[in-house]
C-alpha cells in the first residue's frame, strides 16, 4: 500500500483523487504543512508516500511517472512528489525545515515545490521527471485551471506511453522492424496483467524450442528454428517495453533479461551444433568459439563502462569526434549496425539457419563478431589513451571484481603489492602476457595435455597475480578482465579440441557456459549496486587462474576419455554452485530497481 497526502485547499470536481486511487494510493488530506507532517509520521516506514497539491492538473501518466517509478528513492513533477522508504527521513526533515509565522506564506502556498527544492538540496537522489509533451502543473486560478485542462486534452497520454515504451537508443533492426508493433504487444500484455518477467520467461521458452528444432538437423527444423528465434526476439523486446509502459521495473527483471539472453543464444548454438552432428558435420568447436568471442566482447563492454562510470573528467578527442558524428543521422545507424547488436545478430542467425547450414551460420557469426569486436575495442582504446580522467576507487574495485581472481592470484598479488605504479600500463601488459603465454603454448605445442602445460599455467597465474597487485586505475586497466576471460575460455576450448574425443568439446561448451554465467552474474550484481558475489563463492570456484590450473592438471593426469568425464563433472559442479548462489541472491536481493530507459515523454 502507498499513501498520498493532499495538502492545500480542496478543488471541487477534480479527478485527482480518483487518479491517485487508480495508481494504488490511499488518499488522505491535510489542511497545512504541520498536519501533513503528522500524517507522514503516521504512515508505516516501509511504505511509499506521495505529497500532492490538490490544485494539480495534468496527465495521469505524468503522475504515474512521478509517483510509481520504483527506480528512484524520490521523484517529482510540478505539484507532486514521492518518497520511497529510503528517502522518507529526508522528506520528514524537509517538512521540519518549513518555517511558520508571518512572511512564510509563499513557502507553503505550493508546498510540494518547497519540499522538492529541499529534497534536491539534500542530494537524496531526487529524480525530476522529464515531461516532454505531458502536462503537470499547479493551477492557482480558474483561468489557469481551464488552460491546463485544455493542454491535457490536446495530448494523447496513451500515445505517449506507447512511444516512451521504446528504448531511445537501439539497433536499426529493432527500431524499424520490431518496435513498431512490439509496443502494441506490450500494451496487450499490460492490459491482461502480464508482468515483464513472465514475458521474459516466455521468450526463453520460445528460444529453447527453437534450439530443439535446430537440433533435429532437418531443413524443416532449421526453418522452424529461424522463425521461432525471431519470435523469441520479439518477446525479448516486448518485456522491456512492457516494463517501461507499466513502470514495472525491477533489479531481478533486468538480471533475468540479460542472463536469459545469454541462455537463449548459447542454447541455440548448442542446438545448431547438435543438428549439424546429425548431418555428419562436427561444428562444436565453432559453437564454442562463438560463445567465447561473444562473452569476451561483452566483458570488454562491461569493463570499459565500469572503468569510466564515474570518471571525473572526459576530455577525449575521440569522444568529441563521436559526438560530432552523432549529428549526422546516417552515421549513427551505420555505427550501431557495425557493432552487430543483438537484433541484427539474431536476425542474421535466424535467416542463415533457415536457408543455409549451421557451419555457415557460425562462420558468419564469428567473422561479424570479430570485426565488431575490433571496431569497438579499438575505439575504446583510443578514447582511453586520449582522455584525461581520474579513475575512482569504485571503478578500480569493479574492475578487480570483474577480474575474478582466485586464492592463488590473491596470494601472488599480496606478495607483489607495492611494486609498480598505479595508473601505468603494467596491469594490462601483465594480464596480456598471462593469457598470451598460456595460449601460445597450448595452441602451438604438439602435445598440450602434458605436465609442462601445468608449469606454464603456474607462470600464467604468477603474471595474473602481478596484474592485480595494484588498484586498477590506469587508462587501459579495463582490459585486464577481458584478457583473463580470453585466456581461460580459449585454453578450455583448445585443450578439449586437442583431446580428439567426440564428447570433449560439448563438455567444454558446458563448462564455459557455467563459468560465463558466473561472470555475467558478477556484472549484473555490480550494475544493481550490490557489489560482486561473495568472496567465498569466488574462492570456491577457484578464480580464473585456479580453474585453468585444475583443467591443465586434469588434462595431464587423465586419459582423453577421462578428461572428458572430468570436464563434464566440473561443468555440472560449477553450474550448480553458481546457479544456487545466484538464485538465492536475486530472489532475496533488496537492490534498487534498474532497467533500460525509454524515450523522454
Amino acid at each position: 500500500m502507498s499513501t498520498a497526502i493532499l495538502t492545500g485547499p480542496p478543488v471541487a470536481g477534480s479527478p485527482l483523487e480518483a487518479d491517485l486511487r487508480t495508481l494504488g494510493f490511499d488518499v488522505r488530506t491535510a489542511n497545512d504543512a504541520a498536519s501533513a507532517a503528522e500524517l507522514l509520521a503516521a504512515v508505516p516506514a516501509q511504505e511509499r508516500v506521495a505529497v500532492v497539491d490538490p490544485r494539480f492538473v495534468g496527465h495521469l501518466h505524468a503522475l504515474r511517472l512521478a509517483l510509481t517509478d520504483p527506480r528512484f528513492p524520490a521523484a517529482a513533477v510540478p505539484g507532486a512528489l514521492t518518497a520511497q522508504p529510503a528517502a522518507r527521513a529526508a522528506l520528514a526533515r524537509a517538512f521540519g525545515r518549513i518555517p511558520v509565522g508571518a512572511g512564510t506564506a509563499h513557502l507553503t502556498d505550493v508546498l510540494t515545490d518547497t519540499l522538492t527544492e529541499s529534497l534536491d538540496r539534500e542530494e537524496t537522489g531526487l529524480h525530476r521527471v522529464e515531461l516532454g509533451s505531458l502536462v503537470a502543473t499547479v493551477a492557482l486560478t480558474p483561468a489557469q485551471r481551464e488552460d491546463a485542462r485544455e493542454a491535457v486534452a490536446a495530448v494523447d497520454d496513451e500515445a505517449v506511453r506507447l512511444r516512451t515504451a521504446v528504448k531511445s537508443r537501439d539497433g536499426f533492426f529493432t527500431t524499424y522492424c520490431i518496435s513498431p508493433y512490439s509496443r502494441y504487444l506490450a500494451r496487450w500484455c499490460a492490459r491482461r496483467g502480464l508482468t515483464p518477467n513472465q514475458v521474459t520467461t516466455a521468450s526463453l521458452l520460445t528460444a529453447l524450442i527453437a534450439a530443439g528444432c535446430a537440433a533435429t538437423g532437418t531443413r524443416g527444423g532449421f526453418i522452424a528454428a529461424g522463425f521461432l528465434l525471431l519470435f523469441s526476439f520479439v518477446l525479448d523486446c516486448t518485456d522491456g517495453q512492457l516494463a517501461r509502459y507499466s513502470l514495472q521495473y525491477s533489479t531481478m527483471g533486468a538480471w533475468l533479461d540479460a542472463t536469459f539472453d545469454r541462455a537463449k543464444e548459447y542454447a541455440y548454438y548448442a542446438g545448431l551444433a547438435l543438428g549439424a552432428a546429425r548431418g555428419g558435420d562436427d561444428v562444436w568447436a565453432l559453437a564454442l568459439g562463438a560463445m567465447v568471442l561473444m562473452t569476451c566482447r561483452h566483458v570488454v563492454d562491461f569493463s570499459f563502462n565500469e572503468a569510466n562510470h564515474d570518471a571525473t573528467a572526459n576530455t577525449s578527442p575521440t569522444a568529441a569526434l563521436s559526438g560530432k558524428l552523432d549529428s549526422v543521422g546516417w552515421t549513427v545507424w551505420v555505427r550501431r549496425m557495425i557493432v552487430l547488436p543483438i537484433g541484427e545478430r539474431w536476425a542474421m542467425i535466424a535467416v542463415l539457419t533457415a536457408f543455409t547450414t549451421p557451419r555457415i551460420v557460425f562462420y558468419a557469426l564469428l567473422i561479424g563478431c570479430a570485426l565488431a569486436a575490433c571496431y569497438t575495442t579499438a575505439g575504446r582504446v583510443l578514447r582511453s589513451l586520449t582522455r584525461r580522467a581520474r579513475r575512482t576507487d569504485r571503478a578500480a574495485q569493479a574492475l578487480a571484481d570483474l577480474a575474478d581472481s582466485g586464492p592463488l592470484a590473491e596470494l601472488i598479488a599480496g606478495r607483489a603489492r607495492g611494486r609498480g605504479r598505479t595508473g601505468s600500463f603494467l596491469a594490462p601488459v601483465m594480464a596480456f602476457l598471462s593469457a598470451a603465454v598460456l595460449l601460445v603454448w597450448v595452441i602451438f605445442q604438439d602435445d598440450p595435455t602434458s605436465w609442462l602445460t601445468v608449469g606454464v599455467a603456474v607462470c600464467s597465474a604468477l603474471l595474473a597475480g602481478a596484474a592485480v597487485a595494484r588498484p586498477l586505475k590506469g587508462a587501459l586497466d579495463w582490459l585486464v578482465p577481458p584478457f583473463f576471460r580470453a585466456g581461460e575460455y580459449v585454453t578450455i576450448l583448445v585443450l578439449a579440441a586437442r583431446t580428439d574425443v567426440p564428447g570433449a568439446l560439448p563438455a567444454a561448451y558446458g563448462l564455459v557456459a557455467a563459468v560465463a554465467y558466473h561472470h555475467y552474474d558478477t556484472v549484473y550484481r555490480i550494475r544493481g549496486g550490490t557489489g560482486a558475489p561473495p568472496r567465498w563463492l569466488v574462492r570456491a570456484t577457484g578464480g580464473h587462474e585456479g580453474r585453468i590450473l585444475v583443467i591443465t592438471v586434469l588434462a595431464a593426469a587423465l586419459s582423453p576419455s577421462g578428461f572428458t568425464i572430468a570436464l563434464t563433472a566440473l561443468a555440472v559442479a560449477l553450474a550448480l554452485l553458481v546457479l544456487i548462489e545466484s538464485i538465492r541472491f536475486w530472489v532475496s536481493s533488496q537492490a534498487p530497481a534498474v532497467h533500460d530507459e525509454g524515450e523522454p515523454a
